[in-house]
């Protein structure tokens, strides 16, 4: 359903906009952002800022400041349909009706098995008026989530594959000298990915010849990745930078059943967890 005027499309847009805040700290789980509004006024706004706390339908109606029952008359414009279970915070829809929020305007469906529509019935049963978004600002919406909705549908995690190339198909220099060929603006944009995801991955080879940190350095960020590195038969140095700064941030390294185990003690002595990959490809 496209969204009825102007006004819907800003609040909406704002709502995307504060979703964002929770990017790199709510994982599992999506990130989501609220507005409510009456009569032009803008009562309250939230977002999911970390995992296991309250969502953003929560923080919108507490920033409201209104009693139960005191928002009837008013739209609440939230970029993922409202959960209707229990899990580390009640359902978003108990305290949606318990507001007394009149309508309820959502940028996209949440895909997962527990909600997938329920809760959108569930308010419509308790006689608020739902809508859900369509066009631009619902693909943007989802986009927010993408991760979320690829593990949802299939199990599986959603992959960013980030590599530096010059226009003649190199990524170094012969002799190796070389340290970035990126710009400082690609630099900034992967380091804004790497603040937004659980882990990130590198082969050995990479970790031998750059010993890098794989963390988030640019940007101000409540917490860093997960860092891998795939390592067949646990070459990586004990004095690494990866391996030093064990376990905070955390670093996996994943092995074949051809590393010897003092090499993998070691590397768990170190503060690394060690994956034995398994199976004809390992």
């Amino acid at each position: 359903m496209t969204l009825r005027t102007d006004t819907d499309r800003a609040h909406m847009a704002r709502a995307i906009d504060l979703a964002q805040r929770g990017l790199g700290t709510v994982s599992p789980n999506p990130v989501v952002g609220a507005v409510i509004v009456r009569d032009g006024e803008v009562l309250g706004e939230g977002w999911h800022a970390e995992w296991g706390g309250p969502h953003a339908e929560v923080n919108a109606i507490a920033d409201a400041g209104q009693p139960d029952g005191g928002l009837r008359g008013a739209t609440m414009y939230v970029t993922l349909e409202p959960c209707c279970h229990t899990g580390k915070t009640g359902p978003c829809t108990d305290a949606i009706v318990a507001s007394g929020v009149s309508r309820v305007v959502v940028g996209s469906d949440d895909p997962t098995e527990k909600a997938s529509g329920r809760g959108l019935g569930i308010l419509r049963d308790e006689g608020i008026d739902v809508e859900v978004a369509d066009g631009e600002l619902a693909a943007r919406a989802r986009l927010l989530n993408q991760a979320f909705r690829k593990h949802s549908r299939t199990g599986r995690p959603w992959v960013l594959f980030k590599s530096a190339m010059t226009l003649d198909g190199k990524v170094a220099t012969r002799t190796g000298d070389s340290k970035w060929i990126s710009s400082e603006d690609s630099r900034a944009i992967a380091h804004r990915w790497r603040a937004q995801v659980d882990a990130v991955a590198v082969g050995v080879g990479t970790a031998l010849a750059d010993d890098p940190q794989l963390t988030a350095r640019i940007l101000d960020v409540p917490r860093q990745p997960r860092r891998v590195v795939f390592d067949s038969t646990a070459r990586l140095p004990l004095d690494s930078q990866l391996v030093r700064a064990a376990p905070d941030p955390p670093l996996t390294v994943v092995v074949s059943r051809a590393a010897s185990r003092a090499a993998t003690e070691a590397l768990e002595m170190a503060g690394a967890e060690i994956i034995v990959a398994t199976g004809q490809n390992e």
